[in-house]
């Protein structure tokens, strides 16, 4: 298994380091358009649809319309309508639960979770014309803290943060994951070369209490993505979203905690640029 996961990684690095160190535009547009078609289709499957190919065929022409067709038009609508998804309806699904399979309202989840997936893949094309540095500096933040919440899950982990969805995440994972993002991005926003970073802009512009307050609440939407693709999958009895990435499972299982962030991050974003 760990054979498996380092190749297929090795192979996904091979093909998406040289986009991003060149910043060859079509060719990232190609790329973030072939991921989302996969993950349109596990998203599809996740809730039962009875054809998951052709819903995710045409989700994936919307996707490429905006890429290659409009010009990326304003998307701050895009952007404020997933973050008010994710605290109305998919962070309280934690809670409350997912409406049966066969019911019109787990049909209008899927279409809004869909939608959260196009805002999501919007956000990474929007935030990679910023620049890639920028894009990965967004992005590592949800590393950092499921890389901060694992060890220190491992080595603290005592009381459970979601044990009917997912067992293995406790609280002291949780904050070991956000302190462990505190302190890497107050070392980047404090680095001199780090001015093209998401963590430079967001302490240049807000301040240590904006930067706090704003990296506090994307390490929380970074948890709960991954707890509801989490319920999602247990309730679809499905250990993976499918087995698309050897060794990883599928898309989803990769950027299910960056769903809720990106587009959070791409509306701040535009809130620092118009400061």
């Amino acid at each position: 298994m760990l054979k498996t996961r380092v190749i297929t990684a090795l192979i996904l690095l091979a093909i998406l380091l040289p986009i991003l160190y060149f910043g060859y535009f079509p060719a990232f547009a190609m790329a973030a358009l072939v991921f989302f078609a996969a993950g349109a289709w596990e998203c599809f499957r996740l809730f039962k649809s009875p054809r998951p190919t052709l819903w995710a065929a045409l989700w994936t022409l919307a996707f490429c319309i905006i890429l290659f067709f409009t010009g990326m038009p304003s998307v701050r609508p895009l952007y404020v309508l997933c973050v008010l998804l994710w605290a109305v309806r998919f962070v309280p699904a934690l809670g409350l639960g997912l409406p049966p399979v066969e019911s019109f309202a787990n049909r209008l989840l899927n279409a809004t979770y869909m939608l959260s997936i196009l805002g999501c893949f919007v956000a990474i094309v929007d935030l990679f014309q910023r620049s890639p540095l920028y894009l990965l500096s967004v992005m590592a933040v949800v590393w950092v803290a499921d890389i901060g919440a694992y060890f220190s899950g491992k080595g603290f982990g005592r009381h459970k943060l979601a044990p009917t969805i997912s067992p293995g995440k406790s609280w002291e994972g949780a904050v070991g994951g956000w302190l462990a993002v505190l302190v890497i991005s107050a070392a980047v926003a404090m680095s001199m070369g780090a001015g093209e970073t998401f963590q430079y802009h967001l302490y240049s512009h807000w301040g240590w209490l904006g930067f706090v307050g704003v990296l506090t609440v994307m390490v929380a939407a970074s948890v709960a993505g991954d707890l509801f693709e989490s319920q999602l999958k247990r309730r679809a009895g499905m250990k993976d979203s499918s087995n698309l990435l050897p060794g990883h499972g599928g898309v989803l299982d990769r950027i299910d905690a960056l769903i809720p962030v990106l587009p959070l991050a791409a509306l701040v974003d535009l809130w620092l640029a118009a400061a």
